[in-house]
């Protein structure tokens, strides 16, 4: 850590890379919030501060690799000490800045990615010969899932939006591969249902290529993935951001209408349509 950092800027540091529950994150944010005085707090006054558990202060310790919190408190006194001016440097960015930087960061490493378009391009040949398209994703990766399936309904002839699990998501699996489907697209964000995991395996067993936008190389849906394609999601506020795999997403989308021969002419019949019902405020 560069020892000219703000305490609260070596806090952050410490957190990234770490895979923290929602809970842990809490405790995180407030550290950060009060990054001169934590060094000093017992693990019951963080407890307080974040409002949670004292074992949550414990198992967040324990997640960031050090043996219990006072090995965190020892850690954090070497390498964060109180300032000796006010606890808050106002040059610094806040928060929720970082948030927004680290996503800015994600969108880089996308661009950086895409450098190689093979990938998307051939994910995208695979999505539009697929007649019908189911397109899955469940929880967090649900509206990820809606967002592609809404404006690629408007140049595939029959996109199906799985969205929600339970017993009958195989069999809505199993009607799009006897109705002539030959792929699924996915997008997998953490935390990682395993029903989502299940499914692919039984989308792949009932013939389907399966195409998978996750936010890593290594998540749990990789492995029953035949193309996969990563973007990585933003950690720094309580719940995970996704906006590099929902531009990922529709990247893969405009791949996708490359190989639709009749997208544009589709598009232009929706928009006379629209025009006609008086359906957009202009």
């Amino acid at each position: 850590m560069n020892g000219t950092e703000s305490p609260a800027a070596k806090l952050q540091a410490l957190f990234e890379g770490h895979r923290l529950t929602p809970t842990q994150r809490r405790i995180a944010h407030s550290m950060v919030r009060r990054a001169a005085d934590v060094p000093f707090l017992s693990s019951v006054e963080l407890a307080e501060l974040a409002g949670v558990s004292q074992p949550s202060v414990t198992r967040f310790a324990v997640a960031l690799g050090f043996d219990g919190y006072p090995a965190l408190r020892r850690h954090l006194r070497e390498v964060a000490p109180a300032a000796a001016g006010p606890a808050v440097d106002a040059g610094a960015p806040n928060e929720y800045q970082q948030a927004v930087e680290a996503e800015i960061e994600n969108l880089r490493h996308l661009a950086e990615a895409l450098a190689d378009p093979a990938p998307v391009l051939a994910a995208g040949r695979v999505l539009a010969g697929s007649r019908p398209l189911p397109v899955l994703g469940l929880r967090a990766a649900a509206a990820q899932a809606h967002g592609f399936a809404y404006f690629a309904a408007k140049v595939h002839p029959d996109v199906r939006l799985l969205n929600e699990g339970g017993s009958m998501l195989h069999d809505r699996i199993d009607a799009a591969a006897r109705a002539g489907a030959n792929a699924l697209l996915c997008f997998a964000l953490p935390r990682h249902p395993r029903e989502a995991v299940d499914a692919l395996v039984h989308a792949k067993e009932s013939g389907l290529t399966v195409v998978t936008v996750a936010d890593s190389a290594f998540a749990p849906v990789a492995k029953v993935s035949d193309l996969l394609l990563p973007a990585a999601v933003g950690t720094g506020l309580a719940f995970d951001t996704a906006c590099a795999p929902m531009l990922l997403g529709r990247v893969l989308l405009e791949a996708m209408c490359d190989d639709l021969p009749d997208a544009q002419a589709r598009l232009e019949e929706f928009d006379t349509r629209a025009a006609a019902r008086g359906l957009f405020v202009e």
